[in-house]
């Protein structure tokens, strides 16, 4: 029975209970975000069914523990104890690149028995994947999850994970179905058939328009999607730039250095001094906390409410807030530079961004690449491993994915979270928040700053006082540099002006 919208009452987390959910990419930063949300928000959820490959030496079962050691999960585990959480989850060796997801037997009938929520979140995020490893996990790999879907007995719906950056020829994008821009089945039939070599040597032939093979094979997963939705419940979410947490569970939480965090990173240490750009221009990114908030409520609305007609959900921000480029990198540096500094500044943090190639080109000559030339020479001299060279190389190679979007401009239509947000009520906004308010963002940016020193460099508060006095250092030797150069350049220009007003008197 729906409980009334102003009783206050949850109806959310008691529309998980005792549902079991399968979830792919558990090991990733959305996945992450989304397991620990359902453990703390829906305690009364059923089995949670994580599909995991063994990697790197370790086997599925100790990639789950290490999931668990992520300290995302420490208030989760404060609350209900870790033997409970991992008794709640029931790990699933498998491979999505595999025929079959390489699952057993016996684990695909306790899938097929038991699941009725999927959601589909694995893939890869490199822009520079080849092709054909690109097609295998993302397109594929949404192929035999599908197949999968098909086969369980008590599916509610799957829920699939895209992005909101696929359809790029799209200015404006409509929370609607667009077609692929290839038949799916085909490029699939065709990179399983062809030697990688073979089709690295066709990508860009075959991606024509389209920018890398990201956005084009989540364009295609796409169309498998809706394909099926004549056979299978399937909603469609499309995630823009998903950044670190807002507040949940912990501020700044992240796990990575893409996207922003990783321009913020760059910029604080004083490395990044220049971008091709278009300052004024703006992305659109989403707090990962909102982004699994939103997937719960959407997946309550679809099951709970029976709202079919709405299967394809746009998860953005930048209709209510818009943060531009320079927007971020120039709070970026004034955070470092003040209030929260990183430790081992090369430079005091400056630069600024170009609006022309060949600007970005001679000023990352100058601010890139010859000081990283000169640092790895005395580096090496000095008995150390030469780093910042190749350091400049993996920042250059990301630059040329970031331009593109940097540089064009999309806008997303919402209506269907808009719509959320009118029937949830306020203890469901405030267990699941889905809209802006509270939000500001110069403290959520010291929060992803301040979250960015302790998880991803690793560095503890009691550092701050002496990285403080090392960024006042680094603010002289920026201003005495500055002044020598300049002076030296104002010098040697009116040298040789008076050598040629001489000249002509005489």
């Amino acid at each position: 029975m729906d409980v009334d919208l102003n009783d206050g009452r949850d109806r959310i987390a008691p529309m998980f209970k005792d549902r079991h959910v399968l979830i792919t990419g558990g090991t990733g930063f959305l996945g992450k975000a989304l397991i620990e949300k359902l453990l703390r928000r829906c305690p009364e959820i059923g089995k949670i069914y994580l599909l995991v490959r063994a990697k790197k030496g370790k086997s599925p079962r100790q990639r789950l523990e290490d999931i668990f050691a992520n300290p995302l999960f420490e208030t989760v585990k404060g609350l209900r104890g870790l033997d409970t959480l991992i008794s709640q989850c029931v790990v699933i060796g498998g491979d999505v690149t595999e025929p079959e997801l390489a699952i057993s037997p016996e684990d695909r009938m306790l899938i097929v028995e038991n699941v009725s929520i999927i959601y589909h979140c694995a893939a890869t995020i490199r822009f520079d994947e080849t092709l054909k490893k690109a097609v295998m996990l993302n397109t594929r790999g949404t192929k035999f999850m599908i197949d999968l879907a098909k086969q369980c007995k008590k599916l509610d719906m799957f829920g699939y994970v895209s992005t909101s950056y696929c359809h790029l020829n799209e200015k404006l994008l409509l929370e609607k179905p667009y077609p692929p821009p290839a038949d799916p089945h085909k490029v699939i039939k065709a990179v399983e058939w062809l030697e990688e070599s073979v089709v690295d040597g066709m990508t860009a032939k075959i991606l024509g328009d389209c920018p890398n093979t990201y956005a084009y094979t989540k364009a295609l997963a796409e169309a498998l999607v809706v394909e099926s939705m004549s056979e299978i419940p399937a909603v469609i979410f499309r995630p823009s730039i998903v950044i670190p947490t807002w507040r949940e569970p912990i501020p700044g939480w992240t796990d990575n250095i893409n996207g922003p965090v990783g321009l913020l990173i760059g910029a604080g240490k004083g490395v990044i001094r220049s971008m091709y750009c278009n300052s004024t221009g703006y992305g659109d990114y989403l707090p990962v906390d909102f982004a699994v908030s939103a997937m719960a409520v959407s997946t309550w609305n679809y099951i709970g409410n029976k709202d079919y007609k709405r299967n394809i959900y746009h998860l953005v921000s930048s209709a209510e807030i818009k943060v531009s480029w320079e927007g971020i990198i120039e709070r970026g540096k004034w955070i470092v530079s003040n209030k929260i500094p990183l430790n081992g500044v090369l430079w005091y943090p400056g630069g600024s961004m170009k609006r022309t190639r060949w600007e970005h080109n001679l000023a990352a000559f100058f601010f890139h690449w010859v000081p990283a030339f000169f640092i790895d020479c005395l580096l090496y001299c000095f008995g150390y491993k030469p780093i910042l060279w190749r350091i400049h190389q993996r920042i250059a190679k990301g630059f040329e994915v970031f331009e593109y979007y940097a540089n064009n401009q999309w806008d997303f239509d919402n209506a269907s979270i808009v719509y959320l947000r009118t029937v949830i009520n306020d203890e469901e906004k405030v267990n699941f928040k889905i809209d802006a308010g509270g939000v500001e963002i110069q403290e959520y940016f010291e929060d992803c700053i301040r979250a960015a020193r302790w998880y991803i460099l690793k560095e503890t508060d009691d550092t701050i006082p002496a990285a403080k006095r090392h960024m006042r250092v680094m603010w002289w030797v920026d201003k005495i540099c500055k002044t020598l150069i300049y002076g030296g350049l104002i010098y040697y220009i009116g040298k040789a002006l008076y050598s040629l007003l001489f000249a002509s008197v005489f």
